[in-house]
């Protein structure tokens, strides 16, 4: 398949459609996308940025988060760059039908993208609005004849999958403009359109520019004053009740806004006068009646309709204003009265009414009040930073303080630039910016960024630090190999800073740099354990409920603890906790030492719900970290929950299952464990089941390995296999699934070892994928995010034989089961020696 775009040039007639025609880019980028088409059939088009074009598939049925669904993906020819925001009608023709914008972002590969086309097996990681996380593009075997090229899309196992969420019934409109295929098909852009649409946009700025009243700076002594503002607290989760107010999280400049009698002023979270640098939003203030003081963000919203820092910066630079909104969500003060001694929600009832009929590029921020967890998980699905949370009573405060509460879905700071490395490539002044935050006054390393840079912000960037070079590191206590190339600064360069969380050794992972912050002085960057030194001691009336007060399990403070998780069995978080709490010394033994990956339920199990493997800031203090390489070369840190205090922690929360890894910290790369999740299709029967189960025993036993019995909490069964630690993930993922397909194929009218659901009707799945690098499964005794809170429960082999389910135990009867035990179940698994012989391997390896 050529990677020129002559094959897209001549199957168009761009004189009929309004496709870009669009040439090879000469710069490198990671763009992705898909775009919904209604054409002759419905498809989805996937598009990766590679080599200047968009590799493209038709992904008929659209992607799946279901690992064991394989998506047709048919290869279409190389699109150009300029493709990555088309939407729009396509006239008579090649390609007949309205695309839509489905999803965008960027992507990553997980090995050579060239080498992955070449071979017909490209694994890439997605950073969409909607897809994230790993996928497989798969090359089937081309049938006599055939030419075009058949792929499969394949979601992989790491936590981001979701076999209960259909991402095609789930988002049906534009990640764009929110337009379903009707609003694109009314108001395009039609060709004409797409031909015309430079032309109107200058027409409007003319337009706008004779309308816009002049700036009315020159009656400031009747301005009122700069009030400093009110700052948040971080928080682990958004606090409970209908007592507060949830606002989005604004990625944008802090600005106190002053005006009175036709003249305004702007400025920043430190009190520095804006007012030049944004005319349009001063203007805009000073059109309006009376006087007053309103604090807000000012943001640039991006083509998803979101709050971005990064186009912000480009908005100022190219001069274009049209994006700019200032989004007001406090009223200070209006005309004569003080606004700050009365509570936030008449606060922001009486902002309500004076912003009443007030166009762009003045907006009333909305809130929701109560349903913290249902906000931070809407938002944290819709790719936003995060939401504050505003205590409805609390009066305004110019400090920080508890009664505003932040909690992000990702990370998003200001750090100070103490440093850079420089660059052996042509053309680049620098390779990454070495970051730090202050604490106690010291300069902290944080780490590098290398990502996020235009040539533009480069070449700006390098000309203001050649100004600040100095020979001696600014940064405390720093890491002798941080040290190594850099050329050190003097701290006054702040940058923003995007990254997915923060190490167990303090430090950024998968930073990218989004712009320069000059409404901040470096030496107010302070971490945010550093910033809850500033915070008074909370007071019972500004803690939320008085049933939380002071209520601990295990000696961990719980939040919102009468939080019901489970509604149709009335269980609480005080409950959960309790249940971690003295299950410990059952479960303990399985999952001390070992990574876990948390399914995570704020909410309860009928919200929303995420997986959680990695620690971050937010974790909680009894939750320890392994550092682990993965796939990509980078490190990891994993959770770890070695402590009754770290389980209680996961109820704290709300982390309904926790799910093992198949090796222990010390020797991360040799598993001691092999299991097989045997998955029934729907309709069969328990028994059938568990004769599965006893059959696959008999089977291990013939090859001299004894094995143990768990029920999963759902409808199957866990074999579960002892092993020493001799062999490596592969050997271990070769013999299981090898074993998985010897028994498939001796009795295909009861087992398959392929993950799709259409060769399992009416069979038992034998999962044999979670004995690979990073796969999980359920560990003995946690709960289930099910129906009756169901427990995975260990059974002996005689136990098994009269289970009548898979989820015979519940939170509400093992207890019960546990008390009338003479003996553990799995009493002598510790005690197990045995491993994989090689002879069972030749066999089953071949």
């Amino acid at each position: 398949m050529t990677s020129s775009l002559q094959t897209y040039h001549e199957k168009r007639d761009f004189g009929k459609t309004p496709e870009p025609k669009g040439k090879v880019s000469r710069k490198k980028g990671n763009l992705y996308m898909v775009q919904k088409h209604d054409a002759t059939r419905l498809h989805f088009d996937l598009r990766l940025e590679l080599d200047g074009v968009l590799k493209s598939w038709a992904v008929t049925k659209g992607p799946s988060l279901d690992p064991s669904v394989k998506r047709l993906a048919v290869r279409t020819e190389d699109h150009p760059v300029d493709y990555g925001d088309f939407e729009g009608v396509i006239p008579s023709g090649y390609g007949k039908g309205t695309v839509m914008l489905w999803d965008t972002g960027s992507w990553e590969a997980q090995e050579d993208p060239h080498e992955g086309l070449k071979k017909g097996s490209l694994k890439i990681t997605l950073k969409g609005e909607r897809l994230k996380g790993g996928f497989a593009l798969v090359r089937m075997k081309s049938k006599k004849g055939e030419k075009r090229e058949n792929w499969l899309l394949i979601k992989e196992r790491d936590g981001t999958q979701n076999e209960d969420l259909d991402p095609v019934a789930e988002w049906t409109d534009s990640v764009k403009t929110g337009r379903d295929f009707d609003g694109i098909e009314e108001n395009g852009p039609t060709l004409k359109e797409a031909q015309t649409g430079t032309k109107r946009k200058k027409d409007s700025e003319k337009l706008s520019a004779k309308s816009s009243p002049k700036p009315a700076g020159k009656s400031a002594a009747s301005l009122p004053a700069f009030i400093e503002p009110q700052l948040a607290t971080l928080g682990e989760e958004p606090p409970e009740g209908e007592d507060w107010l949830h606002e989005i999280k604004y990625d944008g400049y802090r600005l106190i806004a002053c005006w009175a009698k036709g003249s305004a002023k702007l400025y920043t979270r430190s009190g520095k006068d804006w007012t030049g640098k944004y005319p349009v939003i001063a203007d805009a203030f000073a059109a309006l009646p009376g006087s007053g003081v309103i604090d807000g963000e000012l943001v640039a919203i991006n083509d998803q309709g979101h709050s971005d820092f990064g186009a912000l910066q480009a908005a100022m630079k190219s001069g274009d204003r049209a994006s700019l909104v200032y989004y007001a969500f406090d009223l200070l003060k209006d005309g004569r009265k003080d606004w700050r001694k009365q509570k936030q929600h008449a606060r922001k009832d009486a902002l309500a009414t004076l912003l009443d009929g007030v166009g762009d590029p003045i907006r009333y921020s909305d809130h929701v009040v109560g349903k913290g967890d249902d906000v931070i998980g809407k938002a944290c699905q819709m790719g936003l930073e995060g939401i504050i949370s505003k205590r409805a009573d609390a009066k305004y405060q110019s400090k920080r303080t508890r009664s505003w509460i932040k909690s992000k879905c990702t990370g998003n700071d200001e750090f100070v630039i103490g440093g850079y490395r420089k660059s052996d490539k042509k053309g680049r002044p620098f390779a990454s910016l070495l970051l730090g935050d202050y604490v106690d006054g010291d300069l902290v390393y944080r780490g590098r960024v290398g990502t996020g840079f235009s040539e533009d912000l480069m070449a700006d960037l390098s000309a203001r630090m050649k100004t600040l070079e100095r020979k001696t590191p600014p940064f405390a206590g720093m890491p002798p190999d941080a040290k190594r190339g850099a050329v050190f600064l003097t701290p006054d360069l702040v940058g923003q800073i995007a990254y997915t969380e923060i190490t167990s050794d303090g430090h950024l992972r998968h930073p990218s740099f989004l712009g320069l912050r000059e409404d901040k002085p470096a030496n107010e960057v302070k971490s945010e354990k550093e910033k809850m030194k500033e915070v008074e001691p909370a007071k019972s009336s500004a803690s939320g409920s008085s049933k939380s007060s002071g209520n601990t399990v295990a000696g961990v403070k719980l939040s919102s603890p009468d939080r019901v998780l489970y509604p149709d069995q009335g269980v609480t978080k005080h409950d959960l906790a309790e249940y971690f709490a003295e299950i410990a010394e059952h479960m303990l033994p399985h999952i001390k030492d070992r990574p876990v990956s948390l399914v995570r339920c704020p909410s309860g199990r009928t919200g929303s719900c995420f997986f959680q493997k990695h620690h971050n800031a937010g974790t909680p203090d009894h939750m320890a970290a392994v550092t682990i390489i993965e796939k990509d070369g980078d490190k990891g840190d994993y959770l770890l929950l070695g402590t009754q205090k770290a389980l209680v922690s996961a109820a704290q929360i709300g982390a309904l299952e926790l799910h093992i890894w198949g090796a222990r910290k010390d020797i991360i790369e040799k598993p001691d464990r092999i299991v097989f999740d045997l998955d029934p299709d729907e309709g069969k029967a328990f028994e059938d089941v568990k004769k599965a189960a006893q059959d696959i025993r008999d089977l291990l036993a013939a090859a001299d390995l004894q094995s143990f019995a768990m029920l999963t909490g759902g409808k199957g069964v866990h074999v579960v296999v002892p092993v020493e630690r001799r062999h490596d993930w592969a050997t271990v993922k070769g013999f299981a699934s090898g074993f998985a397909r010897r028994l498939a194929q001796e009795d295909p009218s009861r087992f398959t070892a392929t993950m799709s659901k259409a060769k399992r009707k009416g069979k038992i799945f034998i999962d044999w994928l979670r004995n690979e690098r990073g796969a999980t499964a359920i560990c003995p005794y946690s709960t289930r995010s099910r129906t009756n809170a169901p427990v995975a429960t260990p059974l002996t082999w005689d136990e098994l034989a009269r289970a009548a389910s898979g989820a015979d135990y519940t939170i509400a009867n093992i207890r019960q089961r546990l008390a009338r035990l003479k003996s553990d179940p799995w009493g002598d698994y510790a005690s197990v020696r045995q491993s994989l012989h090689k002879g069972l391997l030749d066999e089953l390896l071949g």
